[in-house]
């Protein structure tokens, strides 16, 4: 990896490229997403063995997570049930966007736990008592893999409850068909409150980080590091896989052609990328591509990756 000053002034760097594009929309369908400053970009990246940090102006600007959640409620219904998600929750890319009315004809599974349709059948999965419970787990694992206390962002929640009829068409049709752990409302309001998870990109870059190691949060102490443990090993290896090939929605080919590495984006223009035992990168800008992802941190990981080598079939660097 580069030395810590050239890659602090390579994030600065590609941030002030980028910052003079100003293509995309802002999210449109959600007024609380729709008010983001879209001349805020912020870019951040942690070492997974030693925690160290680089980050850009705006790195602690707040922002929900959306999407971005899925990968951990995703983790949180593995480490619930083990091999049993796969009986209710496929692996498959779609080509098809995030919110898609789209189920296996076989089995009515949905394809894959990155789309909406999957991730409320993870959120459905995730043991608890009622729904407080649930959340309250899966922000467990965010904050420790953070390495701080994170918080949910309560307006936006009650938001996306109140605008989430597309979800609840989702959560209806699986539940006809068994594939729902939970009654839809459970599994539709977990879903919308860990999705209003509020992060920074050094928060997301930390998260990576502890993706990227395996599931260990970079900078662990203690003799063996069991303290700093979020995740086990085998249940990172099933959620980086799925983020590799289903992470950025239908615009998943083009971003392991370019970028090559394991990603999850969110409609707030947040992203979360890693090269496993390299490195973990967090980016937020507001405005959106054709297929839902953060523009400008789309092209801030396209340039990271080739500057780094980070690509899995790129020569190491």
């Amino acid at each position: 990896m580069s030395t810590p000053g050239s890659m602090s002034q390579l994030l600065d760097r590609v941030r002030a490229d980028l910052l003079a594009d100003t293509s995309g929309e802002v999210s449109p369908g959600n007024p609380l997403l729709a008010d983001a400053e879209t001349d805020r970009f912020a870019l951040a990246v942690v070492d997974p063995h030693d925690g160290t940090v680089h980050a850009t102006e705006d790195a602690e600007h707040h922002v929900t997570i959306q999407s971005v959640a899925k990968p951990w409620t995703y983790a949180v219904a593995l480490l619930d049930h083990g091999e049993q998600v796969h009986e209710r929750i496929g692996v498959e890319p779609t080509g098809e966007p995030f919110d898609a009315l789209v189920l296996e004809s076989q089995t009515g599974r949905p394809p894959n736990a990155m789309v909406n349709a999957g991730a409320l059948v993870a959120a459905s999965l995730v043991r608890g008592g009622d729904v407080d419970e649930r959340v309250e787990r899966v922000l467990d694992v965010c904050s420790r893999a953070a390495g701080r206390p994170l918080a949910v962002d309560e307006e936006m929640a009650r938001h996306e409850l109140e605008h989430g009829d597309r979800n609840r068409a989702l959560g209806y049709l699986m539940h006809d068909s068994g594939a729902l752990a939970c009654d839809v409302d459970a599994a539709v309001e977990v879903l919308a409150r860990v999705c209003s998870i509020s992060v920074t990109a050094t928060d997301l870059a930390t998260m990576a980080a502890t993706l990227a190691g395996w599931g260990r949060r970079p900078g662990a102490t203690g003799d063996s590091g069991e303290d700093q443990r979020v995740l086990p090993e085998a249940t990172v290896i099933e959620v980086l896989s799925v983020m590799a090939t289903c992470g950025m929605y239908d615009g998943a080919g083009r971003w392991a052609h370019r970028v090559g590495i394991p990603a999850k984006s969110g409609v707030s223009g947040a992203l979360l990328a890693l090269a496993p035992g390299r490195l973990g990168i967090g980016a937020w800008s507001a405005p959106l591509d054709d297929h839902g992802n953060s523009l400008r941190g789309v092209r801030a990981c396209e340039a990271l990756s080739t500057e780094l080598g980070l690509h899995r079939f790129a020569p190491p660097r």
